[in-house]
């Protein structure tokens, strides 16, 4: 197998990811986001003869003034018929060939379960971290499909606010409307002191992707002359990801959000997107925001964790 780390060609990258469901921390547009923001990235590609077989995306920093930090998270991506062997294989080829200094330390973080990772695969590597969570949700289902799958008590929040024919509901790629709610989100983060990616991501993301209208979409819900609640959702590939939401105290009594996500759904099933990520479960730390997530009825999923 030939492993390489330049002059990659992103549309293979692309294609690629798009076929096996990738990440957003896996898409090209997420790594030239934070590369416009400061951040290095690394990126390998790896073929068996004329066939691509891998991607892996790194973000690397420095600890402690001299060692090189590189976190691979939510891949590599390989190709289903790379064996647990070949997967060892390129693990290693990965650690020895990443171009940062000399003194450097690598982490693996697959976009799997730990039932699915084969312990050949990590061979000489230790677990050091445990996994993340995240409801996914299939749109290759019939909205009839998803609909019978929500929780009772979701449905219930969704058909009134569905119902409530005071409210106005909007789905679309709006430029304008997206840093309408990335100031929300600013607002938020400082009241509630919570911290994440840096909001200015969210323009980098979108910026750099070829056609911005296909990178994202804001669901938006208005009252009056009022704007009760927004939802954003980054596209990479045929996967959507949540990315930040918010509402005004009205905007939770109605249930926007609830009608928001549905309507999102929707929209996003409509212009191909096969899988919806809702982001992180946490029910200890954001127990209000993980039921709503889980009562969407999509499939919750607890990554394998991370490795060294």
């Amino acid at each position: 197998m030939n492993l390489n780390w330049e002059h990659l060609p992103q549309a293979e990258w692309s294609d690629f990811h798009a076929q096996h469901h990738g990440s957003m921390q896996q898409a090209w547009g997420y790594g030239e986001a934070l590369t416009s923001m400061g951040v290095t990235m690394r990126r390998a590609m790896v073929w068996d003869g004329e066939r691509l077989v891998a991607i892996a995306q790194f973000m690397v920093k420095r600890v402690a003034g001299y060692i090189s930090l590189a976190s691979c998270t939510r891949g590599p991506i390989f190709h289903p018929e790379v064996t647990p062997a070949q997967r060892a294989d390129i693990y290693k080829r990965l650690r020895k060939t990443i171009p940062v200094s000399r003194l450097k330390v690598l982490l693996f973080s697959p976009d799997r379960t730990l039932e699915l990772v084969d312990r050949a695969e990590f061979q000489g590597m230790s677990r050091v971290m445990t996994g993340y969570a995240t409801v996914l949700l299939d749109l290759k289902m019939p909205l009839a499909t998803l609909n019978a799958n929500l929780e009772g008590k979701w449905r219930n929040r969704l058909n009134k606010a569905l119902s409530n024919d005071k409210i106005r509901f909007h789905v679309q790629p709006s430029l304008k409307r997206c840093e309408w709610l990335v100031g929300k989100e600013l607002a938020q983060r400082e009241a509630k002191k919570f911290h994440g990616l840096p909001t200015e991501f969210v323009s980098a993301y979108i910026a750099a992707a070829v056609d911005h209208r296909k990178a994202f979409v804001v669901a938006y819900a208005e009252l009056g002359k009022n704007t009760i609640g927004g939802m954003l959702f980054l596209i990479h590939g045929r996967v959507a990801s949540y990315h930040m939401g918010w509402a005004d105290e009205e905007g939770r009594q109605l249930n926007a959000h609830n009608a928001l996500l549905w309507k999102s759904m929707a929209f996003l099933q409509e212009q191909g997107i096969e899988v919806l990520d809702l982001g992180g479960v946490n029910t200890h730390d954001l127990p209000g925001i993980s039921r709503f997530k889980l009562g969407t009825g999509g499939r919750v999923v607890q990554l394998a964790g991370t490795f060294f």
